[in-house]
């Protein structure tokens, strides 16, 4: 069964948090301020916070300036992940992944069926890897990213949680452009 192993030592991670919305500021921002909450309160490091609009160029231009960025390791992403016209958050870490982390969208509507029945199927909770970098798109709801952090992210993103992590791999997501 998971667990932490006490015996080793936390190693915090910079995390980028990127809010996609049309109508909302830093000062309404309430799901950006939970994660940065949660992720500083983890003990990881904010590298970088950002507001974009739901434009897909903007978000995917943004994810790629991190990606670059020696100084983020993951980006959490939250909003524009349902199924209007509008939300376009999904395409743009797509349009970013080398890979795609399939089994996040699939424990993320486990986890959210728990909490919101059958309204978890409108999510398109995604993550992904490009660049070295860690890329998670949440929905834009202050609930689904506690729920996406406290069952998933805050495990994974612990060097110490066992079986395994996101973090101990980390050194390792792009080694192949490291080969000869």
């Amino acid at each position: 069964m998971s667990r932490i192993d006490e015996s080793q030592e936390f190693i915090p991670v910079r995390i980028a948090v990127l809010t996609v919305s049309d109508s909302r500021g830093l000062g309404e921002d309430r799901s950006g301020d939970v994660l940065v909450s949660r992720l500083t309160e983890a003990g990881h490091e904010l590298a970088d916070r950002r507001i974009l609009p739901d434009e897909r160029a903007q978000i995917a231009g943004q994810l790629r300036a991190w990606c670059k960025d020696s100084g983020v390791d993951v980006v959490i992403s939250t909003g524009g992940t349902g199924l209007t016209g509008r939300d376009v958050t999904v395409e743009a870490h797509r349009d970013v992944y080398e890979k795609e982390i399939d089994a996040f969208g699939t424990v993320f509507t486990i986890v959210s069926i728990q909490k919101i029945g059958t309204s978890a199927v409108q999510s398109r909770a995604t993550g992904g890897v490009a660049q070295g970098t860690y890329l998670f798109a949440l929905p834009g709801s202050p609930g689904a990213c506690k729920d996406a952090w406290d069952e998933i992210l805050a495990k994974q993103l612990d060097y110490r949680h066992r079986p395994c992590n996101f973090v101990e791999i980390l050194p390792r997501l792009d080694e192949h452009r490291r080969r000869k």
